[in-house]
């Protein structure tokens, strides 16, 4: 079993006083997970929601642990890619659900990575009006972003999590183990939300990650270090969800920097040109750009941030051909447009950020074009 120095917890607060939820991060934590969700859900039936390919590697332990713990676990697998994360998507995820008998006493567990967390923390959200949700994150983004705070979605043609609802997971499972199978280049996505963290909100891990290499933490050897940045990343984003919950005092806010010209960034990819991270990357480097136009960011704490983010393997640069007028017709989709503005996260320093609406489309076109 895991130790207990191994658990750390997500904290939010909502109106109904504070919302505490374990999420335990270690390793060899798969085939013992049925032991631990007993300890959490009395009832039977659950369903596993997963891709094809991490469905293929991971499902069968998965579902065996839960057998063990008498579950009784049905596997409903989508397509892999933002392109399932769809209403569509999401109701025939319900009808397999229907049909296998699942009520209200039924829990749904997300075993992959943020698509996957999003679409089956929706379909939890409203599966009879609302059933648990456990997040088994098999990506380090996931892990360190998208699995902690509650925020669950669908995508429609015009852009990213537009239909959603906040539904927080009761449980969250951290395996380091599981992103041993990762491809280098989906690990190293993950680090463009920790870079973000470190940005907006804690220089010293900024200062710590600039002497780190992503293929030094994937070692065995560094397991100890990892786990420590996975932990520090969650009580990061749990710290600045707690103080708004719901998106609405513009603290929460402070963890989309990078986002909106991400986002549109990969629309305008259609979801195949770029990974979420390296999406989040690009607009990373066109906020650091503005950041020394509207807020004063000095010009060398802009160049460390690019230099961090090539370091840990993330793109800076657009490819010459790619279509950057549709970045522009995705961006006015945003979420974060509000009476014909945009709520942009700018940074005045490395280690802090703050919400405007002074920033233009004409400043995100000048800084699109610079990348």
């Amino acid at each position: 079993m895991v130790a207990l120095d191994s658990f750390t917890y997500s904290v939010v607060e909502n109106r109904s006083g504070v919302l505490r939820y374990p999420t335990l991060v270690g390793t060899n934590l798969v085939d013992q997970i049925g032991d631990y969700l007993r300890k959490y859900f009395p009832g039977e039936h659950c369903a596993v929601i997963s891709d094809s390919n991490v469905a293929s590697i991971y499902a069968s332990r998965i579902r065996n642990s839960l057998a063990s713990a008498s579950f009784r676990p049905i596997l409903i697998t989508v397509p892999p890619g933002e392109r399932s994360k769809t209403l569509k998507q999401a109701t025939a995820i319900c009808d397999q659900m229907i049909a296998a008998g699942l009520d209200r006493t039924s829990f749904v567990i997300g075993l992959g990575g943020g698509m996957i967390g999003d679409i089956s923390g929706f379909v939890a959200a409203i599966y009879h009006r609302g059933i648990p949700h456990v997040q088994i994150p098999t990506t380090l983004l996931a892990m360190v972003d998208s699995s902690i705070g509650g925020k669950t979605g669908v995508d429609t043609r015009d852009g990213k999590n537009l239909i959603g609802v906040f539904h927080h997971p009761s449980l969250v499972i951290d395996d380091i183990d599981l992103l041993k199978t990762l491809p280098r280049r989906q690990f190293n996505q993950g680090f463009a939300e920790i870079i973000k963290h470190a940005v907006v909100a804690d220089a010293e891990m900024f200062r710590t990650l600039k002497v780190a290499r992503a293929s030094g933490l994937r070692r065995a050897s560094e397991t100890h270090a990892l786990r420590s940045l996975i932990k520090r990343n969650i009580q990061i984003k749990s710290r600045i969800v707690a103080k708004d919950e719901r998106d609405r005092t513009g603290q929460r806010a402070l963890l989309n920097f990078g986002h909106t010209v991400g986002h549109a960034i990969e629309r305008a990819g259609n979801y195949r040109k770029f990974l979420h991270g390296e999406a989040v990357s690009l607009g990373i480097v066109a906020a650091c750009a503005i950041s020394v136009k509207k807020a004063g960011l000095r010009p060398d704490q802009c160049a460390a941030i690019v230099d961090l983010l090539e370091r840990f393997g993330l793109p800076t640069r657009l490819p010459p051909k790619f279509p950057r007028k549709k970045i522009f017709d995705a961006i006015r989709f945003d979420k974060k447009f509000e009476g014909g503005k945009v709520r942009f996260v700018l940074t005045p320093r490395i280690g802090t950020a703050r919400i405007t609406n002074d920033v233009t489309l004409n400043d995100i076109r000048e800084a699109v074009k610079q990348l």
